[in-house]
């Protein structure tokens, strides 16, 4: 998910906005330049501005089908077995995601390929054309009308919307879909979403659609009881994990039990244990889909869930010393990780973390400092990074030995000259700090939009 600080637009800002959209964006670095000077706009939640583009640009979005996935944690291993699923099944599939870990493109891909440069500016130049200048958009809500216009234009057979921020009053809710999914709910973003457990499930209960079928893996009674009531009042299907299809994991296999399919030995791609209960998830979404007339064999599931690609998640990296990064940013992440990291050998681990300033420093700490033998506090190249120095703070309190590296390449450096051949070097905290280590470790792979 990608956020952005919440602050006014001032008139000079919004002058300079308006001189670029009057002239004809050229060249890639002009059209990401410009979406990404929308940032200064901040979170403006709502779904008439986005509504209003899409009317401009002709309503793309209307009569295509979508599956809507929204969530704490989740949402994009969720999204990426959906979308592997449905390839193996033939099936042309659009894919929006946030935030991306090195390349803007990363954002809108089909059947796994990115979008290229010169489809970006021309959705660029589409935008610009339908914003109305004294009303400028958020960059989360122009990145989702190019999404809308990109897919609908490529005749994708369905597409696959990432919620950014909650549900209700986020710009992919504009859609309605085939199918629902809520991955889970913790406490995350009380700035905006509401400080009880209950708010933020009311904000993210707000993408249930009439006669739509939710899916969710949600396991809190009062959530579960407000979903349950939503999408009675609303008549839309209510399928939940435990209930109407459940897993059991044995190894690195699992087994799933559903609606109408029971299926034994699928082995996800993805790895940590938490990734079962997200297959399930995406399991009994492609049950619904197939009640609603698409055609999957056990073949294409299974294949599916082998096949899925998600950088940035337990994504083993490299070998001697064993390199894995994980975008873990809330506490509820955390723990899953600490948790599944447990499953690979190694003899020491040596944690490299880099986390956002407005995130649960103490939380996130607190779970994965007691699986690291020795922790290097870093921060990446990004305005929002906290400094090292409160992350060792948690360190120091937690009694663990660590210390701080300003820079994420130097801590990554220090981290790979400590480690043995036997030794595992963990990289976590963030998705951006995952993003830049990923041009470290494999810049061939991973190119930077500059690169």
């Amino acid at each position: 998910m990608q956020y952005f600080t919440l602050c006014p637009a001032p008139s000079a800002l919004s002058h300079l906005v308006y001189k670029l959209m009057k002239k004809k964006i050229t060249t890639y670095k002009k059209a990401v330049e410009y979406l990404y000077s929308l940032q200064k706009f901040g979170i403006k939640f709502g779904l008439s501005k986005t509504s209003n583009i899409l009317k401009a640009m002709g309503n793309p979005h209307q009569g295509q089908k979508y599956i809507h996935v929204a969530g704490t944690n989740g949402k994009g291993s969720v999204s990426a077995m959906l979308e592997s699923i449905l390839i193996k099944a033939g099936l042309k599939v659009g894919f929006y995601s946030s935030p991306h870990l090195v390349r803007f493109t990363e954002r809108f891909r089909i059947n796994r390929k990115e979008i290229s440069r010169a489809k970006t500016v021309g959705l660029v130049n589409e935008l610009m054309d339908a914003i109305n200048p004294s009303q400028p958009p958020t960059f989360f809500e122009a990145t989702t009308a190019m999404a809308l216009s990109y897919f609908a234009s490529e005749k994708v057979d369905i597409a696959i919307m990432e919620v950014g921020m909650g549900g209700r009053l986020d710009a992919t809710n504009v859609v309605k879909p085939l199918v629902s999914v809520i991955t889970n709910i913790s406490v995350e973003h009380q700035d905006f979403l509401g400080k009880r457990l209950i708010d933020i499930a009311g904000e993210k209960a707000g993408i249930i659609k009439r006669g739509v079928d939710l899916v969710t893996g949600v396991s809190q009674r009062q959530v579960t009881e407000l979903f349950e009531g939503v999408c009675k009042s609303k008549k839309a299907p209510f399928h939940r994990l435990g209930r109407e299809f459940r897993f059991r994991s044995k190894g690195d296999e699992i087994s799933y039990f559903g609606m109408s399919r029971n299926m034994k030995g699928l082995k996800p791609a993805l790895h940590g244990r938490y990734q079962h209960r997200n297959a399930a998830l995406a399991l009994a979404a492609t049950e619904v889909l197939e009640s609603k007339g698409c055609n999957l064999t056990d073949e294409n599931i299974s294949e599916g869930l082998r096949d899925t690609v998600w950088p940035g998640r337990m994504q083993v990296v490299s070998h001697d010393p064993l390199v894995i990064v994980d975008g873990a940013h809330n506490p509820g992440a955390a723990r899953e990780l600490a948790s599944s990291i447990k499953g690979f050998s190694y003899r020491r681990l040596i944690l490299v973390a880099g986390i956002m300033g407005d995130k649960d420093i103490k939380s996130i700490m607190g779970l994965i400092s007691p699986v690291a033998d020795y922790i290097i506090c870093t921060k990446p190249d990004y305005y929002r990074a906290a400094d090292p120095r409160r992350i060792m703070a948690q360190v120091s309190a937690a009694g663990k030995k660590g210390e701080v590296v300003e820079t994420l390449p130097a801590a990554i450096a220090r981290a790979k000259s400590m480690a043995s051949s036997k030794d595992l070097v963990l990289i976590t905290g963030s998705l951006f700090t995952v993003g830049e280590a990923l041009t470290i470790l494999d810049p061939v792979k991973y190119k930077r939009d500059g690169v």
